[in-house]
């Protein structure tokens, strides 16, 4: 018998582990196939909600809030870059053609179109979380940018004209903010923070194994979602 999962990915889109810990849990998911099915479901989580427009240089943006020195920062950004090659996904360098990611950026209408996609299903929302992930990390492309926004949009199969007019009113602010306070409410602070069935949280990008032996325990306990959950 196949047991149904629901599961939240509380994240950002500029969280490099947040991008670790969706190929992480797409390749668990992967492994369980045929024993557990899930349907995801983004929620949205800011990592720097006061930041402007047109960014931060992200390694004085680091250092500032972390208190460590460049040469850590470096150093963690190569950890990371390592992390995602192993799991499939490719962090660009800053010596790389194009310059890589420099700066971090307001993702609040990310959010918002994310939110637009997963009104139209699990499916469009999640190519375009994938879609926004890869823009950033791999091609150095600000998630803020509303033209950027609108291209992966079309990418992942939605329609490019209705994203635009989302992305020029103040459409969906409001659901956006309700969903990050709920879920600060509920004391998530960091992420990704995956939560299962809305009671099992597994927070960081942890490695596929990790994963694997959350969603069998849940299941084997039969704590499967249920019809319309």
């Amino acid at each position: 018998m196949t047991t149904h999962l629901k599961i939240d990915f509380v994240s950002d889109v500029s969280c490099p582990w947040c991008a670790i810990g969706l190929k992480a849990l797409d390749q668990a998911l992967d492994r369980v196939a045929g024993d557990i099915t899930a349907e995801l479901h983004f929620q949205p989580f800011e990592l720097n909600p006061q930041m402007p427009p047109q960014g931060q240089d992200i390694t004085e943006h680091i250092t500032e809030k972390y208190g460590i020195s460049p040469a850590q920062a470096d150093a963690n950004r190569e950890h990371i870059r390592l992390r995602g090659e192993a799991l499939g996904f490719t962090f660009s360098r800053a010596d790389q053609p194009g310059g890589g990611r420099s700066r971090i950026y307001n993702t609040f209408d990310a959010h918002r179109l994310l939110h637009w996609a997963g009104l139209k299903g699990a499916g469009p929302q999640k190519a375009l979380k994938e879609g926004l992930l890869k823009a950033y990390f791999t091609d150095g492309q600000s998630p803020a940018s509303h033209a950027v926004l609108e291209r992966v949009a079309g990418q992942a199969g939605l329609d490019r004209l209705e994203a635009a007019g989302i992305l020029a009113s103040q459409a969906y602010a409001d659901d956006v903010r309700q969903r990050e306070s709920f879920y600060l409410g509920q004391g998530v602070h960091s992420v990704p923070a995956v939560i299962i069935n809305g009671t099992h949280l597994i927070s960081g990008g942890q490695p596929v194994e990790v994963f694997e032996q959350a969603l069998r325990q849940i299941a084997a306990a039969g704590q499967g979602a249920g019809p319309g959950a």
